[in-house]
């Protein structure tokens, strides 16, 4: 029906955002064939101007890519208020327009669901701090050029995909260490910038928030995403475990609400294993010690999706290729586990 949210289904995979692929033909079939929601790609490696930063300062008046990813900015011409414009024809949004535009040769204007991503407010503005902003005027330019830039996305992805639910996560790396030191910022200045950006995403589409960096479970929730992107916390790594254990009765609430989980159940700061074994056993820990800590095992399946732990960009196109693979397995696993009536360890 028009206007219904379609929601991911448990055990959906998509990519993070970034791919390894310099051909811009070659990254558009890997993202239409690499997960079971297509992930509309950026190409850094293909273009600079693709970078996560790079990309967002197009058309922010006053302030542009410099070089050896610097920020330029001139302050005569700054107005943290003024409109941004989105030129899906500049070279930043190389791999966003030829996705686009893939779509009427393959026929799939109606897919149900399609995933892409873009920098949020407090990473954007911690980089524009770094360039000599004060705090107060980097972090407002930054929401209004973020939410700009979703607002003329989303329709430009509508036009091209007229019934899909797009799932629009915001990617926040600077999440964690913003919330430490440094960025002018309190917490709830944190928290009131990425729901700022997340409004700019309306029903029926999804407002997601990715973060591959420490994480603050209580600030991500308090946010109103209605996704959360995460690597999987791991036994090797008791603190993140620890912290995610405690946030357990807010994830049970956040499931309860509609919210859904993306497991980033493929680390992507390291070696890529073999085969899908050993991240499928991680997950299945994290998951069971969610359960343990009072979780609903049902709902934790159902509303479990799974992906990279972070973008490819770094990895070459073969390594990406067995990063997807074993995303696409180990989220096939939630699938059957969806239909099961326990949840065990390690089956």
């Amino acid at each position: 029906m028009p206007g219904e949210k379609i929601p991911p289904r448990a055990g959906a995979s998509f990519g993070v955002g970034s791919l390894p692929h310099r051909d811009l033909d070659d990254a558009v079939d890997f993202a239409w064939r690499a997960s079971s929601i297509p992930t509309i790609p950026s190409l850094p490696r293909r273009s600079p101007a693709e970078a996560m930063v790079a990309q967002a300062l197009v058309g922010i008046q006053g302030v542009s890519a410099g070089q050896y990813a610097g920020i330029s900015v001139d302050i005569a011409a700054l107005d943290p208020d003024a409109p941004v414009e989105t030129d899906l024809g500049a070279d930043a949004f190389g791999a966003f327009s030829a996705f686009l535009s893939s779509v009427a040769a393959r026929g799939v204007g109606a897919t149900p669901l399609v995933k892409w991503q873009f920098i949020g407010p407090v990473t954007l503005g911690v980089a524009l701090g770094r360039a000599g902003l004060a705090p107060d005027v980097a972090h407002r330019l930054a929401l209004n050029a973020v939410r700009a830039r979703i607002c003329s996305l989303r329709a430009h992805v509508a036009a091209a995909f007229p019934v899909a639910t797009q799932i629009v996560v915001l990617d926040e790396p600077s999440l964690g260490t913003a919330l430490e030191h440094g960025s002018g910022l309190r917490g709830e200045d944190v928290v009131d910038l990425v729901s700022g950006a997340l409004a700019a995403v309306p029903a029926p589409h999804m407002a997601g928030l990715h973060c591959c960096s420490r994480l603050d479970w209580g600030a991500m929730l308090a946010t109103g995403a209605t996704l959360l992107s995460v690597p999987v916390p791991t036994s090797s790594d008791p603190e993140a475990m620890s912290e995610m254990l405690l946030a357990a009765a807010r994830i049970s609430d956040h499931l309860d609400q509609g919210g859904r989980i993306a497991w980033g159940a493929v680390r992507t700061d390291g070696p890529v294993p073999s085969t899908p074994e050993r991240p499928w056993k991680q997950l299945m820990e994290s998951m069971c010690q969610l359960v343990r800590a009072g979780v609903d095992p049902r709902m934790l399946r159902r509303c479990s999706v799974v992906t990279p732990a972070c973008g490819l960009a770094a990895h070459s196109e073969p390594l990406a290729e067995r990063v997807m693979s074993h995303v696409r397995a180990v989220g096939d696993r939630v699938a059957q586990q969806a239909t099961a009536s326990r949840l065990t360890l390690g089956s």
